[in-house]
């Protein structure tokens, strides 16, 4: 268990980070709840696409109730989720809706917690959401999102806004 503190306060260190740099940009209100909806999406999309038809599974000894489905469920509601506030906000909707990829990231996100939860042997990863997997489980998919677009915008310039 050491070894997952060790591994856990830095990732988690390094996501706030992510959130306040997003959040002082000068679009950064925007941002914020850009990436916010293009998570929520991701699951909300994946749960229920993934209820509905079903299929293979995803990773069936990390999550096994994740289909391959639901992934593209998620990934078709992040899409229309970025490209819907990209353009209230005044972006191009078409290429937004292609950013609705990082429901990929969202996903692994999630998988990673669901590993961790598994090899550390416990069901939730806290107690303060008890039945909901844990604070984590809340926003494992926000985290690695949280830093590919920090990556995009410092790299590469990207902004909501042309």
């Amino acid at each position: 268990m050491p070894a997952l503190y060790t591994i856990g306060f830095p990732v988690i260190s390094i996501s706030c980070t992510c959130w306040v740099w997003l959040r002082v940009m000068p679009d950064g209100r925007e941002m914020v709840l850009w990436l916010m909806g293009v998570v929520w999406a991701t699951d909300t999309g994946a749960y229920f696409v993934g209820r509905m038809i079903g299929g293979p599974r995803l990773a069936p000894t990390i999550s096994p109730n994740k289909t391959w489905a639901g992934l593209i469920g998620g990934m078709a509601a992040a899409a229309g989720i970025a490209a819907l506030i990209g353009s209230a906000v005044g972006g191009s909707g078409a290429v937004l809706a292609l950013w609705g990829g990082l429901a990929v990231v969202a996903q692994t996100g999630d998988l990673a917690e669901s590993a961790l939860k598994r090899h550390a042997g416990v069901k939730d990863s806290g107690r303060m959401i008890p039945g909901h997997g844990g604070i984590l489980d809340r926003v494992d998919g926000l985290m690695p999102v949280a830093l590919v677009l920090v990556l995009l915008v410092a790299f590469f310039g990207w902004s909501l806004t042309p």
